[in-house]
Protein backbone atom coordinates (compact mmCIF):
# COMPACT_ATOMS: atom_id res chain seq x y z
CA UNK A 1 0.00 0.00 0.00
CA UNK A 2 1.48 2.91 -1.20
CA UNK A 3 0.80 6.62 0.58
CA UNK A 4 -1.81 7.20 2.34
CA UNK A 5 -4.62 8.74 0.46
CA UNK A 6 -5.55 12.45 -0.09
CA UNK A 7 -9.18 12.18 1.81
CA UNK A 8 -7.78 11.12 4.87
CA UNK A 9 -5.81 14.79 5.48
CA UNK A 10 -9.56 15.81 5.87
CA UNK A 11 -9.89 13.14 8.36
CA UNK A 12 -7.00 13.98 10.40
CA UNK A 13 -7.78 17.75 10.51
CA UNK A 14 -10.87 16.60 12.28
CA UNK A 15 -9.26 14.11 14.75
CA UNK A 16 -6.75 17.01 15.35
CA UNK A 17 -9.05 19.59 15.72
CA UNK A 18 -8.90 19.33 19.62
CA UNK A 19 -4.73 20.23 19.51
CA UNK A 20 -5.64 23.94 19.67
CA UNK A 21 -6.88 26.86 17.87
CA UNK A 22 -4.17 27.65 15.46
CA UNK A 23 -2.65 25.39 14.62
CA UNK A 24 -4.06 23.84 11.23
CA UNK A 25 -1.02 23.53 9.98
CA UNK A 26 0.20 20.30 12.35
CA UNK A 27 -3.08 18.30 11.14
CA UNK A 28 -0.63 19.11 7.39
CA UNK A 29 2.53 18.35 8.87
CA UNK A 30 1.42 15.07 10.82
CA UNK A 31 0.55 13.24 7.77
CA UNK A 32 3.13 14.50 6.02
CA UNK A 33 5.17 12.91 8.19
CA UNK A 34 3.14 9.46 8.18
CA UNK A 35 3.85 9.53 4.56
CA UNK A 36 7.55 9.60 5.31
CA UNK A 37 7.40 6.85 7.57
CA UNK A 38 5.52 4.99 5.22
CA UNK A 39 8.09 5.80 2.40
CA UNK A 40 10.56 4.45 4.73
CA UNK A 41 8.95 0.95 5.29
CA UNK A 42 6.97 1.41 8.23
CA UNK A 43 3.68 0.19 8.18
CA UNK A 44 2.23 3.34 9.32
CA UNK A 45 -1.98 3.70 7.97
CA UNK A 46 -4.54 5.42 8.87
CA UNK A 47 -5.49 3.77 12.45
CA UNK A 48 -1.83 5.62 13.24
CA UNK A 49 -2.09 8.35 12.09
CA UNK A 50 -5.61 8.95 14.18
CA UNK A 51 -3.80 7.83 16.90
CA UNK A 52 -0.86 10.27 16.54
CA UNK A 53 -3.35 13.29 16.75
CA UNK A 54 -5.24 12.06 19.47
CA UNK A 55 -1.92 11.35 21.02
CA UNK A 56 -0.94 14.87 20.55
CA UNK A 57 -3.46 16.35 22.16
CA UNK A 58 -2.44 14.84 25.81
CA UNK A 59 0.93 16.23 25.96
CA UNK A 60 2.21 19.62 25.99
CA UNK A 61 3.19 20.70 21.82
CA UNK A 62 6.17 22.61 22.94
CA UNK A 63 7.95 19.76 24.57
CA UNK A 64 10.36 18.25 22.21
CA UNK A 65 10.54 14.97 24.10
CA UNK A 66 7.18 14.58 25.01
CA UNK A 67 5.98 14.77 21.29
CA UNK A 68 8.46 12.32 20.49
CA UNK A 69 7.65 10.03 23.04
CA UNK A 70 3.97 9.96 22.26
CA UNK A 71 4.43 9.65 18.74
CA UNK A 72 6.83 6.80 18.72
CA UNK A 73 4.40 4.84 21.49
CA UNK A 74 1.66 4.88 18.75
CA UNK A 75 3.74 4.63 14.95
CA UNK A 76 5.71 2.15 15.73
CA UNK A 77 5.07 -1.30 16.85
CA UNK A 78 8.33 -2.91 16.74
CA UNK A 79 11.61 -2.53 18.57
CA UNK A 80 13.77 -2.83 14.97
CA UNK A 81 11.91 -0.03 13.92
CA UNK A 82 13.03 2.61 16.40
CA UNK A 83 15.82 3.96 15.06
CA UNK A 84 14.08 4.75 11.54
CA UNK A 85 11.57 6.40 13.12
CA UNK A 86 14.55 8.57 15.43
CA UNK A 87 16.07 9.26 12.05
CA UNK A 88 12.49 10.79 10.53
CA UNK A 89 11.45 12.19 13.33
CA UNK A 90 14.53 13.98 13.94
CA UNK A 91 14.97 15.45 10.12
CA UNK A 92 11.44 16.14 9.35
CA UNK A 93 10.43 18.13 12.67
CA UNK A 94 13.66 19.67 12.40
CA UNK A 95 12.75 21.11 9.07
CA UNK A 96 9.71 20.05 7.04
CA UNK A 97 11.87 20.58 4.01
CA UNK A 98 14.78 18.64 4.54
CA UNK A 99 14.85 16.23 2.15
CA UNK A 100 17.62 17.86 0.53
CA UNK A 101 20.17 17.25 3.51
CA UNK A 102 18.93 13.66 4.24
CA UNK A 103 20.79 12.26 1.42
CA UNK A 104 24.17 13.94 2.00
CA UNK A 105 23.88 12.95 5.55
CA UNK A 106 23.72 9.30 4.55
CA UNK A 107 26.85 9.89 2.40
CA UNK A 108 29.14 11.13 5.05
CA UNK A 109 27.83 8.94 7.54
CA UNK A 110 28.96 6.22 4.73
CA UNK A 111 32.72 7.90 4.43
CA UNK A 112 33.06 7.89 7.92
CA UNK A 113 31.94 4.07 8.53
CA UNK A 114 33.48 3.38 4.66
CA UNK A 115 30.94 1.24 4.33
CA UNK A 116 27.54 0.29 3.14
CA UNK A 117 24.96 2.72 5.34
CA UNK A 118 22.61 0.50 7.70
CA UNK A 119 19.00 -0.27 6.17
CA UNK A 120 17.84 2.38 8.39
CA UNK A 121 19.64 5.24 7.02
CA UNK A 122 19.28 3.96 3.48
CA UNK A 123 15.51 4.19 4.02
CA UNK A 124 15.72 7.63 5.00
CA UNK A 125 17.76 9.02 2.41
CA UNK A 126 16.14 7.29 0.04
CA UNK A 127 12.31 8.31 1.98
CA UNK A 128 13.35 11.78 1.82
CA UNK A 129 15.58 12.97 -1.07
CA UNK A 130 12.62 14.21 -3.54
CA UNK A 131 12.23 12.98 -7.14
CA UNK A 132 13.62 14.40 -9.90
CA UNK A 133 11.24 16.70 -11.31
CA UNK A 134 12.70 16.69 -15.16
CA UNK A 135 14.12 13.55 -16.69
CA UNK A 136 17.14 13.49 -17.97
CA UNK A 137 17.20 14.24 -21.69
CA UNK A 138 18.53 11.07 -24.04
CA UNK A 139 21.35 10.69 -25.52
CA UNK A 140 21.84 10.32 -29.66
CA UNK A 141 21.54 6.52 -30.52
CA UNK A 142 24.94 7.39 -32.19
CA UNK A 143 26.68 8.41 -29.09
CA UNK A 144 24.76 6.22 -26.57
CA UNK A 145 24.56 2.41 -27.57
CA UNK A 146 21.06 0.65 -26.44
CA UNK A 147 21.11 -0.53 -22.82
CA UNK A 148 19.07 -3.10 -21.48
CA UNK A 149 16.63 -1.23 -19.09
CA UNK A 150 15.87 -4.60 -17.35
CA UNK A 151 17.53 -5.69 -14.19
CA UNK A 152 21.24 -7.22 -14.58
CA UNK A 153 21.81 -10.83 -14.07
CA UNK A 154 23.38 -9.70 -10.64
CA UNK A 155 21.35 -7.71 -9.65
CA UNK A 156 18.54 -10.26 -9.91
CA UNK A 157 20.46 -13.00 -8.47
CA UNK A 158 20.90 -10.85 -5.66
CA UNK A 159 17.44 -9.60 -5.32
CA UNK A 160 16.08 -13.25 -5.07
CA UNK A 161 18.19 -14.22 -2.21
CA UNK A 162 17.40 -10.81 -0.59
CA UNK A 163 15.57 -10.66 2.89
CA UNK A 164 12.72 -8.83 2.92
CA UNK A 165 13.08 -7.26 5.72
CA UNK A 166 16.81 -6.27 4.60
CA UNK A 167 15.85 -4.40 1.55
CA UNK A 168 15.33 -0.83 1.08
CA UNK A 169 12.46 0.99 -0.40
CA UNK A 170 13.97 0.81 -4.41
CA UNK A 171 14.74 -2.87 -3.74
CA UNK A 172 10.94 -3.86 -2.03
CA UNK A 173 9.68 -2.00 -5.40
CA UNK A 174 11.61 -4.38 -7.62
CA UNK A 175 10.74 -7.20 -5.48
CA UNK A 176 7.00 -6.14 -6.50
CA UNK A 177 7.74 -6.32 -9.59
CA UNK A 178 9.05 -9.87 -9.97
CA UNK A 179 6.61 -10.85 -7.81
CA UNK A 180 3.78 -10.16 -10.20
CA UNK A 181 5.31 -12.46 -13.24
CA UNK A 182 5.31 -15.45 -10.75
CA UNK A 183 2.44 -18.06 -12.08
CA UNK A 184 0.84 -20.35 -9.79
CA UNK A 185 -0.76 -23.40 -12.02
CA UNK A 186 -1.79 -25.49 -9.13
CA UNK A 187 -1.81 -29.60 -9.68
CA UNK A 188 -5.36 -30.09 -11.63
CA UNK A 189 -7.31 -32.66 -9.97
CA UNK A 190 -10.64 -34.46 -11.22
CA UNK A 191 -14.15 -32.85 -10.03
CA UNK A 192 -17.73 -34.71 -9.85
CA UNK A 193 -18.49 -32.73 -13.25
CA UNK A 194 -18.22 -34.38 -16.02
CA UNK A 195 -18.84 -32.63 -20.34
CA UNK A 196 -19.84 -34.03 -23.44
CA UNK A 197 -16.81 -35.62 -25.72
CA UNK A 198 -17.09 -37.70 -28.65
CA UNK A 199 -13.92 -39.07 -27.26
CA UNK A 200 -14.62 -39.73 -24.22
CA UNK A 201 -13.97 -42.73 -21.98
CA UNK A 202 -17.54 -42.95 -20.20
CA UNK A 203 -20.39 -43.79 -21.83
CA UNK A 204 -23.11 -41.18 -21.16
CA UNK A 205 -26.52 -42.86 -20.99
CA UNK A 206 -28.42 -40.42 -20.41
CA UNK A 207 -27.13 -38.41 -23.29
CA UNK A 208 -27.74 -41.62 -25.24
CA UNK A 209 -31.31 -41.90 -24.75
CA UNK A 210 -32.32 -38.32 -25.62
CA UNK A 211 -30.59 -38.79 -28.90
CA UNK A 212 -32.43 -42.31 -29.39
CA UNK A 213 -35.73 -39.66 -29.07
CA UNK A 214 -34.72 -37.90 -32.35
CA UNK A 215 -34.53 -41.43 -33.93
CA UNK A 216 -37.44 -42.60 -33.37
CA UNK A 217 -36.21 -44.83 -30.38
CA UNK A 218 -33.32 -46.13 -32.66
CA UNK A 219 -29.63 -45.98 -30.74
CA UNK A 220 -27.41 -45.11 -33.72
CA UNK A 221 -24.62 -43.95 -31.67
CA UNK A 222 -23.34 -43.63 -28.23
CA UNK A 223 -22.94 -40.32 -26.60
CA UNK A 224 -19.38 -40.35 -24.64
CA UNK A 225 -18.49 -37.50 -22.02
CA UNK A 226 -15.34 -37.07 -19.91
CA UNK A 227 -14.89 -35.88 -16.14
CA UNK A 228 -14.12 -32.59 -15.65
CA UNK A 229 -10.52 -31.27 -14.70
CA UNK A 230 -9.85 -28.26 -12.92
CA UNK A 231 -7.12 -26.71 -10.31
CA UNK A 232 -7.38 -26.94 -6.44
CA UNK A 233 -9.86 -24.02 -5.00
CA UNK A 234 -6.79 -21.59 -2.89
CA UNK A 235 -6.93 -20.32 0.28
CA UNK A 236 -4.23 -17.80 2.12
CA UNK A 237 -4.37 -17.03 5.75
CA UNK A 238 -1.63 -14.59 6.57
CA UNK A 239 -0.62 -12.95 9.74
CA UNK A 240 -0.72 -8.98 9.44
CA UNK A 241 0.47 -9.01 13.13
CA UNK A 242 3.44 -6.19 14.38
CA UNK A 243 5.96 -9.15 13.94
CA UNK A 244 4.42 -9.82 10.32
CA UNK A 245 3.80 -6.05 8.93
CA UNK A 246 6.85 -5.49 6.68
CA UNK A 247 6.28 -9.77 5.13
CA UNK A 248 2.90 -9.22 5.05
CA UNK A 249 3.01 -5.94 2.57
CA UNK A 250 4.85 -7.46 0.26
CA UNK A 251 3.23 -10.90 -0.01
CA UNK A 252 -0.05 -9.47 0.21
CA UNK A 253 1.24 -8.54 -3.99
CA UNK A 254 1.92 -12.12 -3.98
CA UNK A 255 -1.79 -12.80 -2.77
CA UNK A 256 -2.51 -10.39 -5.61
CA UNK A 257 -1.09 -11.36 -8.44
CA UNK A 258 -2.33 -15.16 -7.65
CA UNK A 259 -5.76 -13.69 -7.41
CA UNK A 260 -5.77 -12.17 -10.68
CA UNK A 261 -4.08 -14.99 -12.33
CA UNK A 262 -6.43 -18.16 -11.60
CA UNK A 263 -9.97 -18.14 -10.42
CA UNK A 264 -11.15 -19.71 -6.80
CA UNK A 265 -8.66 -18.04 -4.40
CA UNK A 266 -9.81 -17.03 -1.58
CA UNK A 267 -7.73 -14.45 1.15
CA UNK A 268 -8.22 -13.74 4.80
CA UNK A 269 -6.11 -11.62 7.07
CA UNK A 270 -5.77 -12.02 10.79
CA UNK A 271 -4.31 -10.16 13.23
CA UNK A 272 -6.71 -9.75 16.65
CA UNK A 273 -9.49 -10.51 14.27
CA UNK A 274 -10.48 -12.42 10.91
CA UNK A 275 -10.99 -10.12 7.87
CA UNK A 276 -12.21 -11.12 4.24
CA UNK A 277 -10.26 -9.47 1.90
CA UNK A 278 -10.87 -11.95 -1.17
CA UNK A 279 -13.10 -9.29 -3.35
CA UNK A 280 -10.75 -6.32 -2.63
CA UNK A 281 -8.21 -8.45 -3.91
CA UNK A 282 -9.82 -8.88 -7.55
CA UNK A 283 -9.27 -5.50 -8.28
CA UNK A 284 -7.02 -5.13 -11.30
CA UNK A 285 -5.17 -2.16 -10.22
CA UNK A 286 -2.81 -3.36 -7.32
CA UNK A 287 -3.20 0.17 -5.56
CA UNK A 288 -6.89 0.38 -4.95
CA UNK A 289 -7.00 -3.20 -3.98
CA UNK A 290 -4.53 -2.28 -1.57
CA UNK A 291 -6.71 1.01 -0.90
CA UNK A 292 -9.38 -0.78 -0.28
CA UNK A 293 -8.28 -3.64 1.84
CA UNK A 294 -6.61 -0.65 4.19
CA UNK A 295 -10.72 0.68 4.56
CA UNK A 296 -11.63 -2.36 5.95
CA UNK A 297 -8.82 -3.75 8.29
CA UNK A 298 -8.45 -2.21 11.25
CA UNK A 299 -6.02 -4.63 13.62
CA UNK A 300 -2.74 -4.30 10.93
CA UNK A 301 0.13 -4.04 13.14
CA UNK A 302 -1.33 -4.96 15.88
CA UNK A 303 -1.28 -8.11 18.33
CA UNK A 304 -1.85 -11.97 17.31
CA UNK A 305 -4.55 -14.05 17.87
CA UNK A 306 -3.98 -16.94 15.64
CA UNK A 307 -6.02 -19.71 17.97
CA UNK A 308 -8.91 -17.10 17.59
CA UNK A 309 -8.81 -16.24 13.77
CA UNK A 310 -8.25 -20.27 12.58
CA UNK A 311 -11.52 -21.25 15.11
CA UNK A 312 -13.51 -18.49 13.79
CA UNK A 313 -12.27 -19.44 10.08
CA UNK A 314 -13.16 -22.86 10.60
CA UNK A 315 -16.65 -21.81 11.82
CA UNK A 316 -17.65 -19.33 9.25
CA UNK A 317 -15.74 -19.83 6.05
CA UNK A 318 -14.50 -23.90 6.33
CA UNK A 319 -17.81 -25.20 4.93
CA UNK A 320 -17.73 -22.18 2.05
CA UNK A 321 -14.33 -22.23 1.06
CA UNK A 322 -12.32 -25.84 1.66
CA UNK A 323 -14.09 -27.96 -0.92
CA UNK A 324 -12.97 -30.32 -3.68
CA UNK A 325 -9.50 -30.39 -2.27
CA UNK A 326 -8.26 -27.37 -1.45
CA UNK A 327 -4.93 -26.20 -0.72
CA UNK A 328 -4.64 -23.64 2.31
CA UNK A 329 -1.71 -21.40 2.53
CA UNK A 330 -1.13 -20.33 6.32
CA UNK A 331 1.22 -17.80 6.41
CA UNK A 332 2.26 -16.47 9.99
CA UNK A 333 5.01 -16.78 12.16
CA UNK A 334 3.76 -18.59 15.25
CA UNK A 335 4.06 -15.96 17.70
CA UNK A 336 0.22 -15.81 19.73
CA UNK A 337 -0.31 -13.60 22.37
CA UNK A 338 -2.79 -15.86 23.72
CA UNK A 339 -0.13 -18.52 24.46
CA UNK A 340 -1.03 -20.62 21.87
CA UNK A 341 -4.69 -21.48 23.54
CA UNK A 342 -6.78 -23.24 21.40
CA UNK A 343 -4.60 -23.28 19.03
CA UNK A 344 -3.80 -26.89 18.47
CA UNK A 345 -7.16 -27.65 17.80
CA UNK A 346 -8.06 -25.23 16.07
CA UNK A 347 -4.94 -26.50 13.20
CA UNK A 348 -5.56 -29.93 13.70
CA UNK A 349 -9.23 -29.06 12.25
CA UNK A 350 -8.32 -26.80 9.44
CA UNK A 351 -6.07 -29.43 8.33
CA UNK A 352 -8.83 -32.32 8.02
CA UNK A 353 -11.31 -29.75 6.29
CA UNK A 354 -8.29 -29.47 3.21
CA UNK A 355 -6.73 -31.53 1.29
CA UNK A 356 -2.86 -29.77 2.23
CA UNK A 357 -2.05 -27.50 4.58
CA UNK A 358 1.38 -25.87 3.77
CA UNK A 359 2.63 -23.34 6.91
CA UNK A 360 4.80 -20.25 5.16
CA UNK A 361 7.15 -19.04 8.74
CA UNK A 362 9.86 -16.15 8.14
CA UNK A 363 11.49 -17.44 10.90
CA UNK A 364 12.89 -20.19 9.30
CA UNK A 365 15.24 -17.83 7.19
CA UNK A 366 17.54 -18.73 10.64
CA UNK A 367 19.90 -21.66 10.25
CA UNK A 368 19.79 -22.32 13.90
CA UNK A 369 15.81 -22.15 13.89
CA UNK A 370 14.41 -23.62 16.66
CA UNK A 371 10.20 -24.20 17.79
CA UNK A 372 10.56 -22.73 21.55
CA UNK A 373 7.18 -20.76 21.53
CA UNK A 374 4.34 -22.51 22.99
CA UNK A 375 2.12 -21.50 19.71
CA UNK A 376 4.95 -22.85 16.64
CA UNK A 377 4.98 -26.10 19.07
CA UNK A 378 1.24 -25.94 19.46
CA UNK A 379 1.08 -26.24 15.79
CA UNK A 380 3.74 -27.98 13.45
CA UNK A 381 2.61 -31.58 14.34
CA UNK A 382 -0.90 -30.66 12.42
CA UNK A 383 0.55 -29.11 9.18
CA UNK A 384 1.36 -31.25 5.81
CA UNK A 385 4.94 -28.86 5.21
CA UNK A 386 6.70 -26.39 6.87
CA UNK A 387 8.40 -23.60 4.66
CA UNK A 388 10.09 -20.59 4.66
CA UNK A 389 9.00 -17.35 3.24
CA UNK A 390 11.03 -14.12 3.96
CA UNK A 391 12.65 -13.65 -0.04
CA UNK A 392 12.10 -14.32 -3.65
CA UNK A 393 13.60 -17.80 -4.00
CA UNK A 394 11.08 -18.96 -1.01
CA UNK A 395 9.03 -17.50 -3.05
CA UNK A 396 9.61 -19.49 -6.14
CA UNK A 397 10.39 -22.67 -4.65
CA UNK A 398 6.53 -22.51 -3.61
CA UNK A 399 5.44 -21.94 -6.70
CA UNK A 400 7.21 -24.96 -8.15
CA UNK A 401 6.01 -27.10 -5.08
CA UNK A 402 2.10 -26.28 -5.74
CA UNK A 403 2.67 -26.59 -9.49
CA UNK A 404 3.55 -30.70 -9.32
CA UNK A 405 1.99 -33.77 -8.40
CA UNK A 406 0.57 -33.22 -4.54
CA UNK A 407 2.00 -35.66 -2.35
CA UNK A 408 -0.01 -38.29 -0.58
CA UNK A 409 -0.92 -37.14 3.14
CA UNK A 410 0.24 -39.72 5.42
CA UNK A 411 -2.04 -40.88 8.39
CA UNK A 412 -1.51 -40.33 11.35
CA UNK A 413 -2.93 -42.36 14.61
Amino acid sequence: MSDMPDHLGQAMQLASAGIGAGRGALAGNLLAFGRLLRRAGLPVGPAELLAAAEALQLVEIGDRRQVHAALRGVMVHRRDQFEVFDQAFLLFWRDPEAGRNAAAMAMIDGFKERDKPPPASRRMAEAMTPPPQQPTPPQPPEERPPVEVAMTVSERERLQGMDFEAMSAAEIAAAKQEIRRLVLPLDERPTRRFRPDRGGPVTDLRATLRESLRMGGEVLSLERRRRVVRPPPLVALCDISGSMSRYAQVLLHFLHAVTNDRDRVSSFLFGTRLTNVTRQLKSRDAEVAFEMISHVVPDWSGGTRIGESIELFNRLWARRVLGQGAVVLLITDGLDREGAKGLAEATDRLRHSCRRLIWLNPLLRWEGFQPRSQGIRAMLPHVDEFRPVHNLQSLRALVATLSGPQPVRRLVA
